[in-house]
């Protein structure tokens, strides 16, 4: 079943629209991450175990979501779960509970899980029926909604009240989702677009070792960014004195920098191999993170504006050499002998949301018992192994196919929300 032109324009479009504003909500709460932490009178070893425990909602998302597509539609749970997600929203800044708090965050991950699994649904679909490669542009649009909502938060951060702030977002969000979803493709024109089935069931515990490698690589190429998404405005604040305003910058910075390195994917792997990009990715941006880890401490005991500006750059290179490597694992699924792409990155999903309950714990409890700058220290080592894992996983996907699969999964692919 093929779509009319105009009619698959409006399905684009909405689907962008929908991505878009899914990135909005994803990241408004990030400069005021240390201001919810106040409201609840945590340790920081409590919130990391809040934030990582919570990922059992979208845990438990990940299994469930298919029968929820399939029973009332893929359109009609983007909708209900990104409405449910905006409205939960609403109640964080009011809530002083942290058990209250944890239950709001494991239902909104639940929520949040549902809603990705069904876009993503749709998104590949939509490329489907186009006959063309469309995700990147999709998952573009998640990145720069993300990162504009960063930039306006920190900016509100500095004369609103947080209340203010976290029901007019969400509020105007949840009203967006209404229309966008309302263009976005009928379970009719989805129609029976799956992928052949694999002609042998292979159990989940006896799934190829290529499965596990790649979920390793999947895990730490995710991790950074997590990191950066709950504990850049901490850092920015405990170790180098700024506002809520200016502390959201270096984030701003490194999310736009991985918007401009995923929309040059495509571009690139014409001349070099996803692999490659990842690899050296990997390696590079390590670096610059654990400098700018470094560097914006010492500095901002001289120079606070300084200390900012260096900061800011080390970790937009950072955010370039993220760009490749999630893709590039997920480029790895499509290659793996006896499994479909759907089953090995179902695996390989479900494994990674359990893996990164335990990191972000770890994470939380790194900077409560050490400080924040040793607990960042523990990304920085992930991304470098990334790097590695991708040059060795990446490069068996031939570079026609690693670019048709090269498209950026954050914030959309629930395994990273929570």
């Amino acid at each position: 079943m093929g779509l009319t032109n105009a009619r698959g324009k409006v399905a684009q479009q909405a689907t962008n629209a929908t991505f878009f504003f899914q990135g909005v909500i994803s990241t408004t709460q990030i400069p005021r991450i240390p201001e919810l932490i106040d409201n609840l009178n945590v340790t920081f070893t409590v919130w990391g175990l809040i934030i990582g425990l919570a990922g059992l909602g979208s845990l438990i998302g990940l299994t469930m979501a298919n029968r929820f597509i399939v029973r009332y539609g893929a359109r009609r749970m983007v909708l209900i779960g990104s409405l449910a997600v905006s409205t939960l929203m609403m109640t964080l800044p009011w809530i002083t509970n942290p058990w209250l708090f944890f239950t709001v965050q494991v239902v909104s991950g639940f929520c949040g899980s549902v809603m990705g699994i069904a876009l993503n649904a749709q998104s590949v679909v939509l490329q489907k029926l186009l006959n063309r490669v469309v995700i990147g542009r999709f998952h573009a649009s998640w990145s720069i909604g993300a990162t504009a909502s960063a930039a306006v938060a920190g900016v509100f951060a500095g004369f609103m009240p947080l209340w203010l702030h976290l029901t007019i977002v969400p509020l105007l969000s949840a009203i967006a989702f209404f229309w966008t979803t309302s263009k976005m493709l009928t379970t009719e024109e989805i129609g029976h677009a799956n992928e052949k089935k694999s002609e042998k069931r292979i159990p989940f515990f006896k799934s190829p070792p290529q499965v596990w490698l790649l979920t390793a690589g999947l895990f730490t190429g995710v991790f950074p960014e997590l990191c950066m998404m709950d504990w850049s405005a901490v850092f920015a604040q405990e170790a180098m004195g700024l506002n809520a305003g200016l502390g959201a910058i270096p984030y701003t910075i490194f999310s736009g920098a991985m918007i401009v390195g995923r929309l040059s994917i495509g571009r690139l792997t014409k001349r070099f191999h996803i692999s490659e990009l990842s690899k050296w990715g990997g390696i590079f941006g390590s670096v610059t993170l654990g400098l700018g880890v470094l560097l914006g401490p010492l500095l901002a005991q001289v120079d606070q504006i300084l200390a900012l500006v260096a900061l800011s750059v080390l970790w937009g290179a950072t955010g370039l050499g993220l760009a490749p490597m999630v893709p590039s694992f997920f480029t790895g699924a499509g290659f793996v002998k006896g499994l479909t792409t759907a089953q090995a990155m179902a695996r390989m999903s479900l494994v990674n949301s359990i893996i990164i309950m335990g990191a972000k714990i770890f994470m939380g409890a790194l900077a409560q018992n050490v400080n924040i700058v040793a607990a960042f220290i523990f990304p920085t080592a992930l991304m470098l192994a990334a790097g590695f894992i991708a040059h060795v996983v990446a490069k068996r996907a031939k570079r026609a196919d690693a670019v048709a699969m090269a498209f950026p999964p954050t914030g959309p692919i629930s395994i990273i929300e929570n």
